[in-house]
Parts: C-alpha cells; sequence; structure tokens
C-alpha cells in the first residue's frame, strides 16, 4: 500500500483548515460525510449505504446521504443540499464523470474536498478516487467468454452510460483481451442511459433479429444489463445456450448462474468499497492521512486511487465466494431452485 504524505495531500488539508474548524474540534463534534450516489437503481447500493453508515458511525462521524436517480441536474441540486448541512467532506458517485467537475468546483467554493466514489471525476482536484479494478473486470469477463466460445464468434458489448469511467474501464478491458482473437466479431457495442436493464434487453433484442439469432457471448458492464440480456435470450429460448456475464453480482443474476441461464458475475466486494470510502473520507475530515495504491491522472494532475479486488463468479465458486463470505445468504441463491425442485 501506498501512504500519501503531507506533501501529496496538503492542497487537502489546505481546504480543511481554511473551513475554520480544527482537527480536534471536528473529532469531539463528529465530523460530518456527506456520501452522495448516483442512483439507488440496483441492489448493491443498499449494501454501499449500509457499510459506509455504519463505518463512519463507528469512527465517529455522522453520515448525510442521498441519492439522484441518475439525473445529472438532481445531483446538482443534492450537492447544494449537502453543503447545506455543513458536511466537512463529500463522497460522490458521478452520474457523468465529466460534467461533475462543476459539483467539485461547487464544493470547493465551501473549502469541502470531494472523493470520487467507484467512477473517476474528470478535470477537477479531487481529494482521492475510491474504486474496484474496473479494467479487470473487463478482463475476466473477456477470458472467460474466449474460454466458453472457443475464441470465436459473434459478440455483444453492453456498456453503461456514456461518460462513466467504470463503463469505459469495463469496456476497454473486454476489447484490449478480444482483440487478441481475431475470429471473435463485436456486432454490438452500445451505450445505455441510467445502465438501464430494460434498454439493455431491447438492444439485445435488436441484436438477435439482426443477426437471427446468431450471437456467441453478451458481455455486461453490470448485473441490471446481464438480466436484461437473459430476458432477451429468454424470448428465443437461448437462455444458456448464449455466454452472458454481468458485473456487481446482484442477487437476480446469481439465482440465474444457478439456473444455468447466465454464465459468469464479477463480484467486487461493496462492503471493502464502501468502508475505505469512510476510512477515507474520516481521515480526510480529521486532518490524518491516508494510504492508496497508485496515482492517476484525471486531467486535473495527480489522484491518489484506494482499489479493492474483484473475482470471477461462476457455478464453481458461487458457495465459497457469494454464501460463506455472506454476499448472499444460501437461502436467497438456492431458495428458489430448491423449492422448484420439490
Amino acid at each position: 500500500m501506498r501512504h500519501i504524505s503531507m506533501k501529496s495531500w496538503g492542497w487537502v488539508l489546505a481546504l480543511v483548515a481554511s473551513s475554520g474548524v480544527s482537527a480536534t474540534a471536528a473529532s469531539a463534534a463528529g465530523p460530518k460525510i456527506g456520501f452522495l450516489l448516483s442512483t439507488m437503481q440496483e441492489e448493491r447500493y443498499q449494501k454501499d449505504k449500509s457499510v459506509f453508515e455504519q463505518t463512519v458511525k463507528k469512527l465517529g462521524g455522522e453520515v448525510f446521504f442521498s441519492s439522484a436517480n441518475n439525473n445529472e441536474a438532481t445531483q446538482a441540486a443534492e450537492m447544494d443540499n449537502l453543503l447545506s448541512k455543513g458536511v466537512k467532506v463529500i463522497v460522490l458517485q458521478p452520474v457523468n464523470g465529466d460534467a461533475a467537475a462543476s459539483l467539485v468546483k461547487q464544493a470547493s467554493k465551501d473549502k469541502v474536498p470531494v472523493i470520487a466514489y467507484d467512477r473517476m471525476i474528470k478535470n477537477a482536484p479531487i481529494a482521492a478516487y475510491i474504486t474496484k479494478d474496473s479494467y479487470k473486470v473487463g478482463v475476466l469477463q473477456a477470458e472467460a467468454a474466449v474460454k466458453a466460445t472457443g475464441g470465436k464468434g459473434n459478440y455483444v458489448i453492453l456498456m453503461g452510460q456514456a461518460g462513466h469511467s467504470v463503463a469505459d474501464a469495463i469496456t476497454l478491458g473486454v476489447t484490449d483481451t478480444l482483440k487478441k482473437h481475431p475470429a471473435i466479431k463485436i456486432v454490438k457495442q452500445q451505450n445505455h442511459q441510467g445502465w438501464s436493464p430494460e434498454l439493455a434487453m431491447k438492444t439485445v433484442e435488436d441484436v438477435l433479429t439482426k443477426q437471427k439469432n446468431n450471437v456467441a457471448a453478451i458481455l455486461a458492464n453490470n448485473s441490471g444489463m446481464a438480466h436484461g440480456a437473459v430476458r432477451a435470450l429468454e424470448e428465443q429460448k437461448l437462455a444458456g445456450k448464449v455466454f452472458v456475464a454481468g458485473s456487481d453480482a446482484d442477487l437476480s443474476t446469481i439465482r440465474n448462474i444457478v439456473a444455468g441461464k447466465q454464465s459468469l458475475e464479477i463480484l467486487a466486494p461493496f462492503d471493502e468499497l464502501a468502508a475505505k470510502a469512510a476510512e477515507t473520507a474520516m481521515n480526510i475530515a480529521q486532518n490524518k492521512p491516508f494510504k492508496s495504491d497508485t496515482m492517476v491522472e484525471n486531467g486535473a494532475g495527480k489522484i491518489p486511487v484506494v482499489s479493492t479486488p474483484v473475482y470471477a463468479i461462476d457455478k464453481s465458486n458461487i458457495d465459497t465466494l457469494i454464501v460463506k463470505s455472506g454476499f448472499h445468504s444460501k437461502e436467497a441463491v438456492y431458495g428458489n431452485v430448491v423449492k422448484a425442485k420439490k
């Protein structure tokens, strides 16, 4: 792990110090931390919110939470609301990583540092970037697809919302891996507003029609779109015959793997991601150093990155990585299948 020196995050200390609240005073009162998510649409975000709040509370702080329903205007309004609460640090998952630079500037006027959560904020002096290894997500998806399809066939890439660093990074991991296999043809690569499962389903339906059901693999940037793909495949009685991968390990997609309708999910333990975000935010709020893994350029300078690992999930390791870890319960994962057999 990399230790952030006083010099490398001195501008953060300056922001906090100039707020007129000393580290001791902030600690005694319990620093107020803003947590602003892009959406609560996916199941995973309930876990992010819960772990983040529990961690901040354990460390002596208080969380002010909001989400933006994947709407940029709503996110700007919620940023105003959090700043009015007197928060000392804001952890922000941007609706749009480019447009969110204005939100960072907005916060800087109130001397409030911003941490990018799960998605990079570009061209703005953020305090840190907390993320999973999104590029590796794409690599793991593509490697499994290549193995399953013999490195050939028509592929579909279902991307998240345009302008999202996570969607771009996952897709880059996919395409970098697939370009080593010339017998693979990407017949569709498309962004989807709001990471919508319904729009992803429509994309797959259209591709199946155009390709006369000749599709070997569908790689989705998240669980919701993977589930949408499975629904489209079910209509053509192709579920289980086409390789499908997603990311986030939502319960619906894990159940689809158990049922043989989906091939792969990528798990990024969100408890680790949310906990690290909470710890980093509390350290910054109290003028304490924090640890990072690397530095990355975001257009406004080098940003410290705190990252968490990702894991490929299939039928062989659901019990180990999903059930035993407590990510989903055994009853939730297998209950419907067991009942169906009775």
